[in-house]
Parts: structure tokens; sequence; C-alpha cells
């Protein structure tokens, strides 16, 4: 039990510092969710609740640079997210455990390679003319994975808030942090009303995430951020690799 509540604390705690700096802390909840005996849909649900004050905080600190981008409203981007992240959310429910088990690796995997491609995908790209339509099927496509699984969802956003035109960096994380925030509160409701959170793992793990990400944010400037993405991009190809032999 002791070994159990410090794999937890230890891992949400790095997980929120890593969210803070450059992302990738989903690679380290949900292998610590499923070492300790919760079943991984359990587990994935779990891993996202703890690391949901972290995205309200990031929310909140990016809230005077947040816009949304060229062709959606405020509006209409909030309720996207209610509608994507419900779908995701539904498809974890109705998905057995022993199916996402066998998803987990290869969800990892992706996720580990979106997050290396991250500083290509998430540059923000030439401006085009608004397209509402494409840009409401782009939004509902990434929110509905995010409600489903939450690695890579990060480098996701930015990719498309790029490709829909917005250029300025502040205002993407802003609008980042903001969709994660509202997508992870609306799948959490429903993974909570359909039982799959854990909820003393975690009640541990999400003070250990916020602090891990105050902690993350205080030293992000004195660490190569390029040393950090190569230690997310090695724990997310190791933990693929352990999961694919269990």
């Amino acid at each position: 039990m002791l070994f159990d509540t410090t794999l937890l604390v230890v891992a949400a705690f790095v997980a929120g510092a890593l969210n803070a700096v450059a992302g990738g802390g989903s690679f380290l909840t949900l292998p610590a969710l499923v070492l300790t005996g919760i079943p991984a849909v359990s587990a994935n649900a779990t891993g996202t609740l703890a690391l949901l004050p972290g995205y309200i905080a990031g929310a909140w600190g990016f809230r005077a640079d947040t816009a949304p981008p060229p062709g959606l409203s405020a509006l209409t981007l909030g309720l996207l997210c209610l509608l994507g992240g419900s779908t995701g959310a539904v498809l974890l429910l109705l998905t057995p455990d022993a199916t996402f088990r066998r998803v987990v690796p290869w969800l990892l995997l992706l996720a580990t390679f979106l997050f290396m491609a991250g500083p290509r995908l998430a540059m923000p790209k030439k401006p085009e003319a608004a397209r509402p339509v494409p840009a409401m099927l782009g939004v509902f496509a990434v929110t509905a994975y995010g409600g489903y699984f939450n690695g890579g969802l990060g480098i996701l956003l930015l990719a498309l808030f790029g490709l829909l035109g917005q250029k300025n960096l502040h205002a993407m994380n802003g609008l980042k942090n903001q969709v994660s925030a509202l997508l992870t509160l609306i799948a959490v409701s429903l993974y909570a009303w359909g039982g799959l959170i854990a909820w003393r793992e975690a009640s541990v793990m999400m003070g250990a995430a916020l602090l891990g990400g105050y902690a993350g944010a205080r030293i992000a400037r004195r660490l190569p951020v390029a040393w950090l993405r190569r230690g997310i991009v090695a724990t997310g190809l190791t933990m693929s690799g352990l999961f694919f032999l269990r």
C-alpha cells in the first residue's frame, strides 16, 4: 500500500511538472495506475481526472491571452467541446477493459510520435479564409480523441489551431488549456457517472499533480526544453514497449 501510494504521488507530481513545461504527463499517470492494479480503462479515466487541476490552472494563467481561432466563436467552441468530449467519454465507457489494454500501447505510441512532431505540428500556419464546417469537424474530432484518451491532446490542439489560422502562440496555448480543461471536465463527469474513477487514487494524485505543475512552471526556464522533450519521448517509447509486452 505504501509503495503504491508513493508511486502514484511521484508519477502525478512529475506528470504535472511535465505538462506545465512540455506535455506528456499521461505517459506516467496511466502506467503508474495500471501497475498498482487499477484496470486499464479505469486507470485512463482516473489519470485524466488527476491532471484536471493542472489544466484549470493553466487556463487561468493564460486567460488574458486566450482567443478563439478564426471562423469559430467561443460559444461554438464550447459546444463542440461538450459534444466531442462526451462522445469520446461514452466510447471509453463502452470499451471492454481487455480491448482497451490491446489499444493502449498503440495509443501511447501515437501520442509519443505526436509529441516528437509537436514543434512542427504546432507551428502557426499561413492564415486561410475561415471555413466554419471543416473547422468544426476538426475540433470535434480532436476533442472526441481527448475524451477517449488524453495522451497527445495538447499537441493535436495546437496543431489544429495553427491550421485554422491562429498565429499568436500565447493565444494558442491559452486556448489549448481552456479546451483541455473543459473537455476533461466533461469527460471525467461521464467517467464518474459510469463508475470508472478510482477515487482514492485520484484524490492522492490530484494534489501531487497540482504541486508538480507549480514546480514545473517555476523551473521551466532553468532547464533546456530539448532535454525535457528527449526524456518525455524516451518515457513514451519505454511505456509503449512495456504495454506491448504485457
